[in-house]
Order: structure tokens, then C-alpha cells, then sequence
């Protein structure tokens, strides 16, 4: 059992001092390693005022090493022709370290009479160790930086001096007097109706009352031919009597009528004397020459008309 033992021992013995090796040797490694940095530049040309330009700076930290952050470079002062407007850090973290991705945004504020070189600033950032400092260097760069135009135009139409005031552009009205022409055309309508059935409505109404009617065909009759027409002119009388009644009116309807339309109760007594006349007229064989029916007709069939209408 002795032989075998002291066999296993010396196959063991080398791996055992390589694994108390290993940990002294990565470390010795990591001692060696040192932080690096990488940079994207944008074109080095083609720029004008306004413009920004994005310059990418990525760091790669060792383990056992920290990027010292107070070594970021800090927003320029105002004023000058390139200015650092924005400042973006974003960091990962790996097994073999860091890294660091920083993200400077510059902007040109500078028009040139003529095509100018500036230069984006050199950047110093610091990574402290366990036993020393890194100082990492990134080189200024160039930008080209073009004027927005030249400094004399040349002599051509459009280039020269300022050109007039553009003038101030058409707006198309068709659709707006469209509106306005159906809108008056429609207020015509409304216009037109309101005063049909407010102002035409009852004036028709009014040419057409009974009373209204006889009496304008009295008023119109001359003097002369009063005579030869009274037997009409009566009738017209007793056509408006009918019409107001709704029936055939006769003498002892006249009180029923009466109480239906109390507006001709004033004319009580001068509807029993039409009747009275009216019976001499047609069935009595009255004088031809009995002018005072005439006047009286008249006067009658006026005051009836006002009562119709309200007036009396």
C-alpha cells in the first residue's frame, strides 16, 4: 500500500503546485495590463454653421482599475466657435474590467467669410489603479468649416440684391361665397315664408271677409247705378250674413247669430231692419225711387264690416 501511495502523491504533486500558481500568475497579468481607449471621429469636413458633430470615445478599463469620472470633459464656456453642448456616459462592466462609452456632442457656431479649419480639443481622461495612475490621450481633430455663402454674390438675377417682397398668395373664396349666396338664399326663403304666413296669410284673410267684400263692391257701385242694382247689392248683403253664419241666416236666426258672434251686437237693431227692408225689396215691389235704402245699405253694411274686422 506504501508504493501505491507515494505514486498518487507524485502524480498529484504537480497539479496541486499549478492551481497554487495560477491565482499569483493572473494576478502578475492583470499588473500588466494597462487601460486603453478607442475613438470614432465624425468627417473631418463639410460643416457649416449650426451643425453638430458626435465624437465617440470608448475607454476599456483592467480589472482591479477605475476610470476616474472628474477626468470627463466639461460643457465649453459660450462664446466660442466649437462649442461641447452634451457630455453622454455609459459604462459595462466585464470579467477582464470595464468599459466606458462617452458620447461628445459639439456644435459650430462659427460662419467664416471663407473656408476655415478648427479643431475639436484634445481630452486627457485618467484611470487610477492599484498601484498607479493612466493618463489616456485623444488627439485633437480637424473639422472644415465652410461660410453659408459667399462674400460677394456674383452679379445674377436671384444673387444680387435683395429681391421684392414676394407677394402675399390668393386664398380661393369660391367655397366661402358659395356659403354666404346658399345661406341668403335660404334666409330669402325663411324671409319668404315668415312673411306668407305672418303678413300675406292674414291680409288675404282680410280681403277675403265677407263683410269686407260686400262693402268693397258698395263703396265701388256710383250713385247713379245704386237704383238699378239694389236688389244685388242686397243680396251681396245677405251672402255676407251667411258666410259670417255659416248657414242661411234669417230674421228669427238673429239672436242665435248674435250670441255666435258677439261683435255685431251693437248692430241688433239694423239686422231686423234689413231684414224688414230686404223683404220689401224682394217681395213687396218697394219704389224704385226709395234712395234712403240706398244710403242706409251703405251705412250698414260699413258698420258690419268694422265689427268684422274688430273696429267697432
Amino acid at each position: 500500500m506504501k508504493p501505491m501511495r507515494a505514486r498518487a502523491c507524485a502524480r498529484l504533486g504537480p497539479v496541486m503546485l499549478a492551481a497554487l500558481l495560477m491565482p499569483a500568475a493572473g494576478t502578475a497579468r492583470a499588473a500588466d495590463e494597462v487601460a486603453t481607449v478607442t475613438v470614432q471621429e465624425p468627417r473631418a469636413f463639410g460643416h457649416v454653421v449650426g451643425d453638430r458633430v458626435t465624437r465617440i470615445v470608448t475607454v476599456h478599463v483592467p480589472a482591479g482599475s477605475a476610470f476616474d469620472e472628474s477626468s470627463l470633459p466639461q460643457s465649453a464656456r459660450r462664446g466660442q466657435a466649437l462649442e461641447l453642448r452634451q457630455v453622454t456616459q455609459r459604462s459595462r462592466w466585464q470579467l477582464v474590467g470595464s468599459r466606458h462609452e462617452l458620447t461628445l456632442v459639439y456644435q459650430v457656431f462659427l460662419s467664416p467669410p471663407e473656408v476655415r479649419t478648427l479643431e475639436l480639443p484634445p481630452l486627457t481622461l485618467r484611470v487610477k489603479g492599484p498601484s498607479r495612475i493612466e493618463d489616456l490621450r485623444v488627439d485633437a481633430w480637424p473639422l472644415t468649416v465652410a461660410p453659408l455663402a459667399p462674400a460677394e454674390a456674383p452679379v445674377r438675377e436671384g444673387l444680387g440684391e435683395l429681391r421684392p417682397d414676394a407677394a402675399p398668395p390668393l386664398i380661393d373664396t369660391g367655397p366661402a361665397r358659395a356659403r354666404l349666396t346658399a345661406y341668403f338664399v335660404l334666409l330669402l326663403l325663411a324671409a319668404g315664408y315668415l312673411g306668407h304666413v305672418y303678413l300675406g296669410l292674414p291680409w288675404w284673410a282680410r280681403r277675403r271677409r265677407p263683410f269686407t267684400m260686400a262693402w268693397r263692391a258698395l263703396r265701388g257701385l256710383p250713385e247713379s247705378a245704386f237704383a238699378e242694382r239694389r236688389q244685388e247689392m242686397f243680396k251681396r248683403v245677405h251672402e255676407a250674413l251667411n258666410q259670417t253664419a255659416g248657414q242661411v241666416l234669417f230674421e228669427p236666426d238673429i239672436e242665435r247669430f248674435i250670441t255666435a258672434h258677439p261683435q255685431f251686437a251693437g248692430q241688433r237693431a239694423e239686422l231686423a231692419l234689413f231684414f224688414q227692408r230686404s223683404r220689401e225689396q224682394f217681395f213687396a215691389g218697394a219704389a224704385a225711387e226709395a234712395t234712403d235704402h240706398d244710403a242706409w245699405l251703405r251705412r250698414f253694411c260699413k258698420a258690419c264690416c268694422d265689427a268684422e274686422r274688430g273696429a267697432a
